[in-house]
């Protein structure tokens, strides 16, 4: 198979180890498929290059039951035993005894430096109910922690790929889903109710989207600003 050679010009030394990491991470049998790694150094990563080819239904359904499977493997830990990056920002994945602590002092806290007031606030009102507005509690999940479409490879070979796991962690498996519909996905619908054949989502998990799309928004705020962080103000005034 041809070799696929990833570089960033100023990248941490750290930067692709740490997503080689994720990438074994999220390598599980009867998972997504996921490109083999052939090197990882301070200055790039070598992996297997994917052959690109168009979403259809059948791949679509079939990546929604392996994002199941991969999530049912489950993590040792809500966080990881390394930190990891999102786009071009570090994460902090110290592991925490639950999902509301890690999700708000790992996730969101870390991102409001430098965000506007009325954004601080909202968020913070949010951290305050986290435990209330989390849902039933669940067993730490196997997450790629940055699913948006951009991450995924729907390949010629009919299957949908993971790449870019360098946020892949011990998290809620809601996290991964929220971020597929945030930024679109094509199929997804099929996506997640074949999803749900193989791991059935608790109720209520439509209406806490914003809570985990609240991630993600924030990231996007502090790298882009824009409209990125009104986008994040009004994820957080749905939830209270």
């Amino acid at each position: 198979m041809n070799r696929f050679v990833k570089t960033r010009a100023g990248a941490p030394a750290d930067f692709f180890t740490l997503e080689a990491a994720g990438l074994e991470f999220v390598r599980v049998p009867g998972g997504p498929p996921v490109p083999a790694v052939h090197a990882a150094s301070a200055t790039q990563l070598v992996l297997d290059r994917i052959e690109p080819g168009r979403p259809d239904a059948a791949a679509a359904r079939e990546f929604g039951q392996r994002l199941a499977v991969l999530h049912k493997t489950g993590a040792a830990m809500f966080g990881a035993p390394a930190p990891g990056y999102i786009g071009s920002l570090p994460l902090d994945n110290t592991p925490a005894d639950d999902w509301p602590t890690f999700y708000a002092e790992r996730r969101l806290l870390p991102f409001l430096s430098g965000l506007d007031r009325d954004l601080r606030t909202a968020v913070t009102r949010v951290i305050d109910q986290l435990p209330a507005l989390a849902g039933p509690a669940e067993p730490p999940a196997r997450i790629h922690g940055d699913l948006w479409s951009g991450n995924l490879i729907w390949a010629a070979d009919g299957q949908v790929w993971l790449i870019d796991a360098a946020a892949a962690h011990g998290g809620h498996r809601e996290t991964d889903l929220a971020m597929l519909a945030l930024f679109g996905l094509p199929q997804l619908a099929r996506v997640q109710s074949s999803y749900e054949e193989v791991a059935p989502l608790s109720d209520g998990w439509e209406e806490r989207q914003p809570l985990h799309q609240l991630y993600p928004l924030l990231v996007h705020a502090a790298m882009f600003g824009g409209r990125y962080g009104q986008l994040a103000t009004e994820a957080a005034h749905k939830l209270g």
